[in-house]
């Protein structure tokens, strides 16, 4: 277990975390939302790794925490225009927006079909761990049907020798998964409740709750 709750003394930490992730481990992070367990995104074997440590198949793909608003594009196309708010209003913070994947990326989350679900953490622990390794393939830190990990304790318990690295940044402040928001279709959808409310979402974009239908059909 190494301390990153003082980014004055987390060098050391976020350097081992670093070499862990270098050589296709996993690291438990702490995050703005729950803690998070990552594996390089382009690692193939590292992402099905983290998927087997939480008991997880293919057919639930890995969110990808990003380090800045710029690799957005980078790692997204067709961002719609009011998808971009949101990123803009929300991040960093408990905001994930899925989008369609850049198809030249040469990654393997699972059976993603041709989508990838992006997330900028408001976390200084986790920020410089990202900006070291670029993005990471992420989820919750806990086994599939538990309850996720608001302390890295938590995590340990649940995950034990599965993953290299734990990295302790005391306990999660928010506590709640982050909001996810669909945007791959003509209408903006939740399609998970979070930290980020829909009142906030609206006051920024038109978003879909959960379970609203759109009143007509996209054009085109």
């Amino acid at each position: 277990m190494h301390d990153v709750t003082d980014s004055n003394t987390w060098g050391p930490a976020i350097d081992e975390a670093v070499n862990t992730i270098s050589r296709g481990a996993l690291v438990v992070l702490p995050t703005d939302t729950v803690y998070g367990i990552g594996a390089d995104a382009f690692d193939a074997e590292a992402v099905a790794a983290l998927l087997a440590a939480k008991g997880r198949g293919r057919q639930m793909p890995p969110p990808v925490l990003v380090p800045d608003v710029r690799t957005l594009d980078g790692l997204a196309v067709d961002v719609p225009d009011d998808a971009r708010a949101l990123v803009e209003a929300f991040w960093p913070g408990g905001f994930t927006i899925i989008l369609r994947s850049q198809p030249s990326l040469h990654w393997d989350l699972g059976e993603t079909h041709g989508t990838v679900a992006l997330r900028m953490p408001d976390h200084e622990a986790a920020l410089a761990l990202l900006r070291r390794t670029g993005p990471l393939a992420v989820s919750s830190a806990n086994r599939t049907g538990q309850p996720a990990a608001n302390e890295a304790s938590d995590a340990v318990d649940q995950l034990g020798d599965a993953v290299a690295c734990y990295l302790d940044g005391g306990t999660a402040p928010g506590g709640v998964a982050s909001t996810i928001v669909d945007a791959t279709s003509g209408h903006l959808r939740v399609v998970r409740d979070g930290a980020v409310p829909l009142t906030a979402l609206r006051e920024v974009a038109p978003v879909l709750g959960l379970g609203e239908e759109p009143d007509e059909e996209p054009a085109g």
